[in-house]
């Protein structure tokens, strides 16, 4: 099992950046592919970015490829999520989740509490 917890969200203009970050409980960290997922209001939870368990392989909707990077740093048990150019319909919470599919990009089992981020136009 696994705690997560997310960090970083908050207010921006359109145009600026954010880094999200979820730090896991344990020391089973690296047995875990991660992901972020995020639901705006009135909308379906949605992928956002996936990373491998030791980090050598992202993946990302195409439609927020070249905006949002995701890392790892196993010896921080850490998961980043850094967010450039952002736009107004980037507003969501966001979702750290750990054991995602990499190849459905299905969620796994363990979710952070969110984190909300709001762009302003």
């Amino acid at each position: 099992q696994v705690q997560l917890e997310e960090s970083g969200g908050g207010l921006v203009q359109a145009g600026g950046s954010l880094r999200l970050s979820c730090t896991a409980s344990g020391r089973t960290f690296s047995t875990y592919t991660m992901a972020w997922f995020r639901q705006a209001p009135g909308k379906e939870r949605e992928f956002v970015a996936g990373v491998s368990r030791f980090g050598a392989s992202t993946y990302y909707p195409n439609s927020l490829k070249g905006r949002f990077t995701i890392s790892r740093d196993n010896a921080k048990n850490t998961v980043y999520l850094q967010m450039n150019s952002l736009k107004p319909e980037d507003t969501a919470v966001y979702y750290c989740n750990a054991g995602y599919n990499s190849v459905t990009w299905a969620p796994g089992l363990y979710w952070g509490q969110g984190t909300q981020v709001t762009v302003s136009s």
